[in-house]
């Protein structure tokens, strides 16, 4: 028992967001497949079962919408901070600090410890990829969720279509109209939003514990690298 309140302690963060991403898909779920039967019974169509609209192209694209935008801001923002920074904020590295680092300060190569991962000790191309891999991913996973929207969006796009009995689009045609990237742009906006607003607000205010934070007593032009 106490193995397992330790593992549940170390791993705390991420067994808590995955348990609110886990109620936040169920809850949207039911409100979802309640929202799209209101709409057939207003209609006169048939209705859907939970399962039913979890196998939909409605549900699908909704996840995939949400999803590739917040991949989006994951994979810029990594990749964005080994250049940019921003006197102040927590989110920022110290302004002397810009770009990626010497093989020393990065414990890469033949500064690695005995126990750091062993493609960091590996040099060569495996050390240059594992150097690159959270932003690859995040990069990678953003693709495929935005791939996975274009792909069930064209297919409740064109199950509107039909029931107006208009011509249905190609994958390439949704891709390229104005309903695949009024879905997109909403999202990408709120996302550079956030951003943007942590990177600011955390110069001038705190969360006391957080690491997300500087000090409390922090002046408000020290970074949160800063010593």
């Amino acid at each position: 028992m106490n193995r397992l309140r330790r593992a549940a302690r170390d791993n705390g963060l991420t067994l808590a967001f995955s348990g609110l991403l886990v109620a936040a898909v169920i809850g949207q779920a039911f409100a979802g497949v309640a929202e799209v039967n209101g709409e057939q019974q207003a209609t006169g169509g048939a209705t859907l079962s939970v399962v039913e609209y979890l196998v939909s192209s409605d549900f699908a694209v909704d996840i995939a919408e949400n999803w590739q935008s917040e991949y989006l801001q994951f994979a810029l923002y990594i990749v964005a901070t080994v250049w940019l920074v921003q006197r102040g904020s927590a989110e920022s590295k110290r302004l002397d600090d810009v770009g990626t680092g010497s093989d020393k300060e990065q414990k890469v190569g033949r500064y690695a410890d005995d126990d750091s991962p062993a493609w960091a000790r590996a040099g060569g191309w495996r050390t240059a990829a594992y150097g690159r891999s959270l932003g690859l991913l995040m990069t990678f996973i953003f693709a495929m969720s935005l791939l996975a929207q274009s792909i069930a969006g064209r297919a409740a796009f064109n199950n509107q279509l039909l029931g107006r009995s208009q011509d249905t689009l190609t994958w390439w045609g949704y891709a390229t109209s104005a309903d695949f990237w009024n879905r997109t742009l909403q999202n990408w906006q709120s996302e550079f939003l956030a951003v943007a607003s942590m990177a600011a607000f955390s110069i001038y205010l705190r969360q006391r514990g957080s690491p997300e934070s500087k000090l409390v007593g922090a002046p408000h032009a020290a970074t949160a690298e800063d010593p």
